[in-house]
């Protein structure tokens, strides 16, 4: 029967692993006996969490790239697979959003969010899979959102972006599935993470925040049953079933409304 012991000693590349969900994907896989592969930005951050994870007896190897650079999926392969280590797991965790009227934001984040969010998922994902599927197993962690599942004013690209996330995820798993390799897209909430800061949501949302460790958790034992879809809280799970109920029109109404930023008012 699958579970995480299934993980123990195979290596998972996390990518976004300097803070929040990354962080603690990492931390949740290292606790279930794999081994890790930690790439981002910011190499400080990755060496204090390998120095952690590397203290408590788990093999880490760290790999510093910008996946807003095109080139970086292939840096992070060439430093992995294309060197003889075997991902067996890979944790698609990078992404960022960026809150804001469209029409006054800074462009250049908008596009970067596709880049991080959409682009650099799907290359990683295509450097990757094809040696899982040869050698029939893998599992694939996609980092959605539960904005995945209604349009988010003010939020738009990010929404838009964990969209195409969730439906990539959901039909490579179809895909891939005869061959041993389990892929699950993971749609947190609201999480304590350094999401809201870097997006510049504020007081936006402030309230049943989930912890980083706790979404983890979660996504680390639905990958491990192979399970396609996994919403860590049950308000998630609750408002993912609601709004398929309600039209569109109604609810991007009123988040309009509770989401706009003051200066747009």
């Amino acid at each position: 029967m699958a579970s995480t012991r299934d993980f123990s000693g195979k290596w998972a590349l996390v990518t976004g692993a300097s803070a929040g969900i990354g962080a603690a994907l990492a931390r949740e896989l290292a606790a279930h006996g794999a081994r890790l592969v930690l790439t981002a930005r910011r190499r400080e951050r990755l060496d204090a969490l390998a120095d952690e994870l590397t203290a408590k007896g788990t093999e880490v190897r760290v790999v510093v790239a910008d996946l807003n650079d095109p080139s970086a999926p292939e840096q992070i392969y060439d430093a992995t697979e294309g060197a003889g280590l075997a991902i067996d797991i890979l944790i698609n965790n990078a992404g960022f959003g960026q809150y804001g009227a469209f029409a006054t934001s800074r462009f250049e984040q908008q596009l970067s969010q596709v880049r991080v969010n959409c682009e650099a998922m799907v290359r990683l994902s295509r450097l990757f899979i094809p040696r899982m599927v040869e050698r029939r197993r893998g599992w694939v962690l996609v980092v959605s959102s539960t904005a995945s599942y209604q349009p988010l004013p003010y939020l738009s690209t990010y929404a838009a972006t964990k969209v195409f996330d969730r439906f990539f995820a959901l039909g490579l798993a179809a895909e891939v599935a005869r061959f041993g390799v389990k892929v699950t897209a993971l749609c947190p909430g609201p999480t304590q993470s350094e999401f809201s800061a870097v997006a510049g949501t504020g007081n936006l949302v402030t309230r049943s925040m989930q912890s980083a460790e706790g979404v983890a958790r979660h996504g680390v034992a639905g990958l491990a049953r192979g399970r396609r879809v996994v919403i860590p809280y049950i308000g998630g799970k609750f408002t993912s079933q609601l709004v398929r109920l309600l039209p569109v029109g109604l609810i991007t109404h009123f988040v309009e409304k509770f989401a706009r930023p003051p200066a747009s008012a």
